[in-house]
C-alpha cells in the first residue's frame, strides 16, 4: 500500500501541542462523531454527511479540542464493516469538516489502514486505532506520514472481546502492551510528542479491570512521558457499577470519571457530551483558582 505524504513540520508541531501532557491542567475534550447506524449510544449516531459535519461544528463551538470521526461501531459484539462502506461514511465528513473549519483538529477512529490513509489525505491529523497498531501496515503509515496516533489496548476483537477477558495483572499487562507499541514507533524515529495511549476501558475488560485501570493511569506515561487518553463515555461499565442499563442513563457516571480524571492528570477525554464536560471542567478550573 502506498503511503500518504509526510506531514509538514509545522503541522506536526501543532498536533504535538494539542497532545502535550498537561500535568496540572484540565483534560482536553475529544468529541465522538459516530457516522454509523449501530453505535451503542443511539443519540450519538448521524445518518448523513451534512448531519455529521454539523455535529462536528457544534462540538467545536461547545468546547471540543479534538473531533474523532468513526465509521465502524466497535461496541461489544459488533460486526466488521467493509472498507468501501467505512470510506463512504467517513471521508466526506473529514474533508467537509476540514473545508468548513480549517483550524480543526481531526482524528480518524479506525483500525483499517486504507481508511486511515484516505482520512489523512482528506485532512485528518491523528489516527485513533482501537486495535493498538496490530496491523504492520498501520505502523508504516504512521511512520511514513509522521501523523499523530492514539494507541488503544483491546483484548481480542469487538465481536468476542467481552466473552471471557482474563488478566493476571491488568494494569501491568495493559501498560506493557501499550508502551511496547509506542516504543516501536519511537525506536524508528516517531516523536513521542505525537503519541497518546488509551487503556481501552470496556474493550476486553470486566468491571474490576476497568476500575483498576482508571485508578492507575500514571504508568502509561512511561519514560517518554506519553499523553494519556480515556474513553469511558456512557459505556457499559456504568451498567455493571450503577445498574444503568441504558446508555442514555449513564451521563452522571461519565461525568464522575471525568472529574476524577482531571485530578489524575489525564490529558484527553473522549466523550459524547461535549457541552456537559466543558461545563464540568470549566467549573473545576474556577474552583481550583
Amino acid at each position: 500500500m502506498a503511503g500518504s505524504q509526510p506531514f509538514a513540520e509545522s503541522r506536526k508541531a501543532r498536533i504535538a501541542a494539542a497532545l502535550k501532557p498537561l500535568r496540572k491542567g484540565l483534560p482536553r475534550i475529544m468529541a465522538v462523531i459516530n457516522c454509523t447506524p449501530d453505535s451503542f449510544y443511539s443519540s450519538s449516531r448521524t445518518e448523513t454527511t451534512n448531519e455529521s459535519i454539523e455535529l462536528c461544528i457544534k462540538s467545536l463551538t461547545s468546547g471540543a479540542d479534538w473531533i474523532d470521526i468513526g465509521g465502524e461501531s466497535t461496541r461489544p459484539g459488533a460486526s466488521k464493516v467493509s472498507t468501501e462502506e467505512e470510506l463512504r461514511r467517513v471521508i466526506p465528513v473529514v474533508s467537509g469538516l476540514r473545508e468548513a473549519r480549517p483550524e480543526a483538529l481531526i482524528s480518524i477512529d479506525t483500525r483499517n489502514v486504507a481508511v486511515a490513509q484516505a482520512a489523512l489525505d482528506a485532512g485528518a491529523d491523528l489516527i485513533n486505532d482501537v486495535s493498538g497498531l496490530r496491523d504492520t501496515e498501520m505502523v508504516e503509515l504512521v511512520l511514513n506520514t509522521g501523523c499523530g496516533v492514539c494507541i488503544m489496548h483491546m483484548e481480542g476483537i469487538p465481536g468476542q472481546m467481552q466473552d471471557n477477558p482474563e488478566y493476571d495483572d491488568v494494569v501491568q499487562e495493559v501498560t506493557e502492551s501499550l508502551l511496547a507499541s509506542a516504543q516501536l514507533l519511537v525506536g524508528r524515529g516517531h516523536s513521542p510528542e505525537l503519541i497518546c495511549l488509551d487503556p481501552g476501558i470496556g474493550f476486553g475488560k470486566r468491571l474490576q479491570h476497568n476500575l483498576e485501570l482508571l485508578r492507575n493511569t500514571s504508568p502509561l506515561r512511561g519514560k517518554d512521558d506519553f499523553s494519556v487518553l480515556l474513553g469511558v463515555s456512557r459505556k457499559s461499565l456504568f451498567k455493571d457499577l450503577l445498574g444503568r442499563g441504558e446508555a442514555s442513563q449513564r451521563l452522571a457516571g461519565t461525568l464522575a470519571v471525568a472529574a476524577f480524571a482531571s485530578y489524575e492528570g489525564i490529558d484527553i477525554l473522549r466523550v459524547h457530551d461535549v457541552e456537559e464536560h466543558f461545563d464540568l471542567l470549566k467549573t473545576l478550573e474556577e474552583l481550583r483558582r
